[in-house]
């Protein structure tokens, strides 16, 4: 519980800290995403020391799914569906840095700072396991959220 309370701090620490910083614009939002990717990256090669390769796309989601997002948020994420050419959604019905938001629409304008640490977590894991993507998060109520994955391939 503790653990879980010092996380959600560092995390609103890590969001004031670059977008409080006198040279950040209001809405750039790409080192607070950057710095989810160079933890993801890292992360991932912790948790797939023991594993062996992932036979395709679709097994490397379910994992992202399931043992990376508990081992981060200590729940799995609720919903994953995909078109099998490489567009994946995510939904968390309470995402973890939405919940302790209002969930007055007012709110949603703040909802992509809380967001994109995450994005980048995602990104940064799924680089260290051979996957070059793109990652956006969608919030249309508080406290849901929809991570859409766009696998870029060459």
């Amino acid at each position: 519980m503790a653990e879980e309370a010092i996380f959600e701090f560092l995390h609103s620490e890590i969001v004031n800290y670059t977008l409080s910083k006198e040279n950040s614009k209001e809405n750039d939002l790409s080192t607070l995403e950057y710095i989810g990717f160079t933890t993801g990256y890292r992360i991932i090669e912790r948790l797939t020391r023991e594993w062996p390769r992932f036979k395709d796309e679709l097994d490397t989601m379910k994992f992202i799914c399931t043992d990376f997002w508990s081992s981060i948020y200590r729940k799995q994420i609720d919903n994953l569906r995909t078109n099998h050419q490489g567009v994946y959604v995510l939904q968390d019905n309470a995402f973890r840095f939405l919940t302790r938001l209002s969930s007055g629409s007012q709110y949603l304008e703040h909802a992509p700072k809380f967001v994109a640490f995450t994005c980048g977590l995602v990104r940064g894991g799924l680089a260290n396991l051979g996957i070059t993507s793109t990652v956006t998060a969608e919030v249309q109520t508080m406290p849901s959220c929809k991570f859409h994955i766009q696998v870029n391939r060459t």
